[in-house]
């Protein structure tokens, strides 16, 4: 079985880690995958999803990965793996889901923070559960944590290590929303198409202008506004959608 599917459909890339038997733990196979994924999608999709098979997305790293946790080298796995993994991710042209069906722990939570939008099962879950064995926080959970909710509530999430709920996360603004889970399958898949079908170019200026927003000055930042804005104002799409607009039609968007 693979430790990771791929599959893609009418310009929706969805890759599934799918460990379910260990809750979907990550190891270094799965983060090939998912590093092969991006770059598969960002060539024939518009629109990547991250999901778990089974009842988890993922409880973290797999602590039995190359021969057990006694030999892990941490340190390198973190600089050699999941780093690059992390960057093509936030630095992936397509928008990028994390569709959370279950529990969401530790690197496993911070892979679905990482993504452009958080869709989550009511039932889902997350925990930053380092401290519990005694490991600090990482793939980028020090990072997003504290810029998406805030310094206090980051700090208690790390240090007592205790669940958060998708609503509770939902209220934080940690993750975009929480769905009944009988909703869930066809909600996540329907705001994917959406994002498929939608202004192409439009969302690679969103993804860039909002990761540079948090280091530019307000100078910058509407330099960098009015450059993007130039790139999409060139595009057949900011075209189809001002003639939609006239014609009172649902605009016909190809990404371009």
């Amino acid at each position: 079985m693979m430790d990771l599917t791929y599959a893609c459909k009418d310009g929706v890339a969805v890759a599934t880690i799918n460990r379910p038997a260990i809750m979907n733990a990550l190891n270094r196979a799965v983060r090939k995958g998912l590093m092969d994924a991006v770059e598969r999608a960002e060539a024939e999709a518009r629109v990547l999803v991250i999901t778990g098979a089974g009842r988890a997305f993922s409880s973290g790293q797999d602590l039995n990965d190359a021969g057990g946790f006694d030999t892990l080298d941490l340190e390198g796995i973190l600089r050699d793996e999941y780093e690059p993994l992390l960057m093509a991710i936030a630095d992936c042209t397509i928008p990028t889901i994390a569709a959370v069906n279950g529990a969401a722990v530790g690197a496993g939570a911070n892979l679905a923070l990482g993504c452009d939008v958080v869709i989550a099962a009511e039932s889902a879950s997350f925990a930053q559960s380092f401290t519990r064995i005694g490991l600090v926080p990482d793939a980028g959970g020090t990072y997003l944590l504290p810029r998406q909710i805030g310094m206090p509530r980051a700090m208690g999430a790390m240090l007592f290590a205790d669940k958060i709920t998708a609503r509770q996360a939902e209220g934080w603004g940690m993750i975009w929303e929480a769905v009944p889970d009988e909703a869930f399958a066809s909600h996540w898949q329907a705001r994917a198409t959406a994002l498929a079908n939608g202004p192409g170019v439009a969302y690679a200026g969103i993804k860039a202008l909002l990761r540079a927003s948090a280091t530019a000055t307000l100078p910058q930042q509407l330099a960098a506004e009015a450059a993007w804005q130039g790139k999409c104002g060139a595009s057949s799409d900011f075209r189809e959608g001002v003639m939609a607009f006239l014609e009172k039609r649902p605009a016909r968007f190809t990404g371009a």
